[in-house]
């Protein structure tokens, strides 16, 4: 359950990356590079958090009520910390 924890801590970091830093550096300053670059990363982290949620279900350390939120976060802006701190916190290290 540590690896899902540090997964939503990445995955909700680069959307926030994505937002605060890339998109401000791509309309503000004129590079577009940034949210190509930040944009895959966040992308890539995603899928990462959500085969990780969905192994954890299957491995029956989460429910599938747990996986479905912990799903459904990932398509939230910062839901994904709200997931760690709220849902994961109840569950075993």
């Amino acid at each position: 359950m540590g690896f899902l924890k540090w997964m939503a801590l990445l995955e909700g970091t680069s959307l926030l990356l994505l937002l605060f830093v890339a998109m401000p550096l791509k309309y503000s300053y004129g590079m577009p590079e940034a949210v190509s670059w930040v944009g895959r990363a966040h992308g890539g982290l995603f899928l990462a958090f959500n085969a990780v949620l969905f192994y954890n279900v299957f491995k029956g350390r989460l429910s599938e009520v747990q996986g479905f939120l912990g799903f459904i976060a990932s398509f939230v802006p910062f839901g994904t910390f709200v997931y760690k701190a709220k849902v994961l916190k109840k569950t075993p290290a």
